[in-house]
């Protein structure tokens, strides 16, 4: 649910760092005043879909809801920047409730990491030499062995980002599935992925990691030298991210599909 005009007292502006989100962020403070994000009832994040991205981490456990304004390169996640009527708008937005996911890597050395991610978890050969990988669902084996130069999982809202740019399907923001997408595989030369449930543990293992050596990816947090990765959904952490009527996130899902 939106806040509502009477709830929003205090809001907190985060900007990229370019010039102009930097200047969109001291109108609006003049405006609206900057709060504390710890004690405000709305994040307003000012810059680009990077910007938004590190926002939703940053606050991901806070359930404060986020509100994106376009001051960057690209805003497919961000609403258009305007000064005027913000609490308004805010209070007129409509809610779309998203859950990252979590990975959770060992190395080759038995150390074990942990990050979450909005758009996806990518695994990247790290060098010269393709990725041999297995893998399963669940616990079972799905695909013995994939060469390839990767393989991602990708939640609905990142499914129009690197997903999409490797042939993966968009998938609309409510539809309780996962993308697992082969990242240029040459065998099996056909396979292009899969629509998984997306309460789906996807397992990775590398073969001869040693050898061919693969890097695991969570949004921007990086784990080098993976012997196994298990990916899933964290549904214990629900991020409220809010866009203007007409504009959400879901609809905007549709019209990439029709190549808007």
């Amino acid at each position: 649910m939106s806040p509502t005009a009477q709830s929003i007292k205090r809001i907190a502006f985060v900007a990229s760092s370019t010039p102009e989100a930097r200047e969109a962020c001291a109108q609006l403070a003049k405006r609206y005043g900057n709060a504390d994000p710890a004690d405000a009832d709305v994040i307003v994040a000012l810059g680009g879909d990077g910007l938004m991205l590190q926002t939703l981490h940053s606050f991901m456990t806070s359930g404060k809801p986020i509100y994106g304004m376009h001051r960057g390169t690209v805003g497919f996640l961000m609403n258009d920047f305007v000064v005027d009527g913000l609490i308004e708008r805010i209070a007129a937005a409509h809610t779309t409730v998203i859950h990252p996911l979590v990975m959770q890597a060992r190395d080759v050395h038995g150390q074990s990491h942990e990050c979450r991610a909005i758009n996806e978890v990518s695994l990247f050969r790290q060098s010269a030499q393709a990725a041999h990988l297995r893998i399963m669902v669940d616990g079972q084996e799905r695909l013995a062995e994939l060469i390839s130069d990767g393989v991602l999982v990708s939640t609905p809202a990142g499914s129009t980002a690197y997903n999409l740019s490797v042939q993966g399907p968009i998938i609309p923001i409510n539809a309780p599935l996962l993308a697992l997408t082969a990242i240029s595989p040459f065998r099996p030369r056909r396979w292009r992925g899969a629509l998984l449930p997306d309460k789906a543990k996807v397992t990775i293992e590398i073969q001869d990691a040693e050898k061919r050596p693969v890097a695991a990816v969570a949004d921007n947090d990086e784990v080098r030298s993976v012997r196994s990765v298990d990916i899933g959904m964290d549904h214990s952490i629900s991020l409220n991210m809010l866009f203007d009527p007409g504009h959400n996130l879901d609809e905007r899902i549709v019209r990439e599909q029709f190549g808007f």
